[in-house]
């Protein structure tokens, strides 16, 4: 049995984003979509001073968040199955272990804080630092959420970070029917250079041609099992986070890998991984690479 994609849902407008993303992407791979919403909001208030207030309970707030947003999967794409489900538990852990059995976990870039505006929320944040499937955070123009550019970046990182998300491009490629930019960042490091001004350029080229190098090492195979995707090598000069937000404002799809570390509890996502889930004007996938 396929295992489903999850959606976190919290009634904000961010996450019913996540939701139409996530009815395309199950439609596109043929799977369940199962949608969560937890809280634990009333163990720390209080039921009877909800009714005090004449506000509805949580319990009846987040039953109609989730029949809400399962209405609106149902209404997007019909063939999709959908079930829905209120957990009474705090949001980051239930996704976490909702994650466990999921293929992949949706949420939005934001929730319903105050500050929801200016940062990334907390829950998408946690959940793309540590749950143990690809996490895709939800963001960027209605094009780029909608599948409309026909592009996907790919990250290219080193071989410990990279071999599953290279795997989840080239198949989210493929089931699309669009092209791929496989995206390598390479600098030159300053000291290098700093006492043979003469020989700036030998430097230069040595980084290029080992980023190039790099890249075709990485994706040697995949080409092979992929034959019908249209790959687009790139190599960059500059800081990788600077490099993928300006190849991502044309995409529908920003993919980049991270690595657990054995003995660590979560993702090694670095400047680059935040920079992308915060900045990035596409929707973005965080694939964990285990091992």
């Amino acid at each position: 049995m396929e295992l489903p994609l999850v959606v976190g849902v919290d009634g904000s407008e961010s996450s019913l984003q996540a939701v139409d993303w996530a009815v395309d992407e199950a439609a596109r791979l043929g799977l369940p979509l199962r949608l969560v919403h937890a809280s634990l909001w009333e163990r720390y208030e209080g039921v009877d001073l909800v009714y005090d207030l004449g506000r509805p309970s949580e319990q009846q707030m987040a039953e109609t968040i989730v029949r809400t947003a399962a209405e609106r999967a149902r209404l997007r794409n019909p063939d999709v199955k959908v079930s829905a489900y209120v957990l009474a538990e705090d949001p980051e852990g239930a996704l976490l272990r909702e994650a466990r059995n999921a293929s992949a976990l949706v949420t939005g870039q934001r929730g319903r804080g105050q500050v929801a505006d200016l940062l990334l929320g907390s829950v998408s944040l946690t959940t793309a630092a540590q749950a143990h499937c690809p996490v895709v955070v939800v963001r960027g123009s209605q094009d780029s959420r909608n599948g409309t550019h026909g592009r996907i970046v790919l990250g290219v990182g080193d071989a410990a970070t990279g071999a599953a998300a290279i795997g989840f491009a080239f198949r989210e490629a493929q089931t699309r029917g669009c092209a791929l930019d496989a995206v390598r960042a390479w600098r030159c490091p300053a000291h290098e250079t700093a006492d043979r001004p003469l020989l700036a350029g030998e430097p230069a080229h040595y980084h290029q041609q080992q980023a190039t190098e790099l890249l075709g090492d990485a994706l040697r195979t995949v080409v092979r099992e992929y034959p019908d995707v249209e790959v687009h090598r790139t190599i960059v000069e500059g800081p990788a986070r600077k490099v993928l937000l300006d190849r991502a404002g044309d995409a529908d799809l920003l993919v980049i890998g991270a690595r657990r570390r054995h003995g660590q509890f979560g993702l090694q996502l670095g400047r680059v991984g935040h920079a992308v889930l915060h900045h990035a004007d596409c929707p973005v996938a965080i694939v964990p690479q285990h091992g």
